[in-house]
């Protein structure tokens, strides 16, 4: 029971006086934080390229001409248990190829290819009705020279539980280009898995937007600097205050070490103006005294 009490007691000691040193030291405890927390703020600001993430969204499933309830809830069961492979198509060499392509050439199709329509007269000959017209296409969007091992890097997909719709995020150094490469793949994608897969019905969702910064996290910079801030000036008083011997109170003579306390010798100081007054009236009287006696 004594050993505890001495530790409790111990232990209260130390925490009183890390408090004294923080109530000491407040302003330079405060002064170190605020400062590393602005370096902080700064190297995310100034320092770091900051990077862009947009997102789109697609549904895949197939089309069901079987109206039977089971029927289209096993369809759907499966669908969902394939959109982690539609994952791996995504990110699949063929289809970031097709996607690389794409942003180096951005278009548009204005107007559809129209095929030639004929028509059968009486004499069962074929005339032509109207000619085949070309698509109409026209260049859309900034291009951007991104390899298919860049676009891995920067493409992730994400899927939910229970869930036929998954996400797909690019990361780049602008917000139009992460938004021009997260369509770019969508697009791609939505075109080529009909002819990898048995797949007939595939739907954007969301198409992507401009890039929101995703990175740095300038709170989580700022945050960082303030706390190593605290703990490096806490650390440096700490070592100054440990490693001071000066003795600044009676207590620490008679409760830590344990010696007599058998008084104090006061010190004031004096002005290099003060001067003692010699007065003569009171050595004249003294001597007078003196000769009467």
């Amino acid at each position: 029971m004594e050993q505890k009490q001495e530790q409790e007691q111990e232990n209260t000691i130390d925490l009183t006086q890390l408090l004294r040193i923080c109530r000491k030291h407040i302003w330079a405890l405060i002064l170190w934080s605020v400062g590393l927390a602005l370096v902080g703020w700064g190297v995310s600001e100034f320092v770091i390229s900051p990077k862009y993430t947009s997102t789109a969204q697609l549904l895949v499933n197939q089309k069901s001409r079987n109206n039977d309830p089971n029927v289209a809830y096993a369809t759907q069961q499966a669908n969902m248990q394939m959109v982690t492979t539609y994952k791996d198509i995504v990110t699949s060499n063929k289809i970031l190829t097709e996607a690389s392509n794409r942003l180096a050439n951005p278009t548009v199709v204005v107007k559809k290819a129209q095929k030639a329509v004929y028509r059968t007269d009486e004499n069962g000959r074929r005339r032509l009705v109207r000619k085949a017209r070309p698509a109409v296409i026209e260049r859309s969007g900034k291009s951007y020279s991104v390899s298919a091992k860049e676009l891995a890097k920067s493409i992730s997909v994400g899927t939910q539980q229970q869930s036929q719709v998954f996400s797909i995020s690019a990361e780049a150094d602008t917000p139009a280009k992460a938004k021009a490469e997260v369509n770019a793949v969508a697009e791609t994608f939505r075109k080529e898995i009909p002819n990898i897969m048995s797949v007939n019905n595939v739907t954007i969702v969301a198409n992507g937007t401009n890039g929101v910064q995703s990175s740095p996290n300038v709170k989580l910079f700022t945050l960082a600097g303030f706390v190593i801030g605290l703990v490096l000036s806490f650390a440096v008083v700490l070592i100054r205050e440990m490693s001071d011997t000066t003795v600044r109170d009676d207590d620490y003579l008679t409760q830590e070490l344990g010696l007599t306390n058998l008084g104090q010798v006061a010190h004031f100081h004096l002005s290099s103006s003060f001067t003692i007054k010699n007065n003569s009236n009171m050595t004249k009287r003294g001597q007078t005294k003196r000769r009467r006696v």
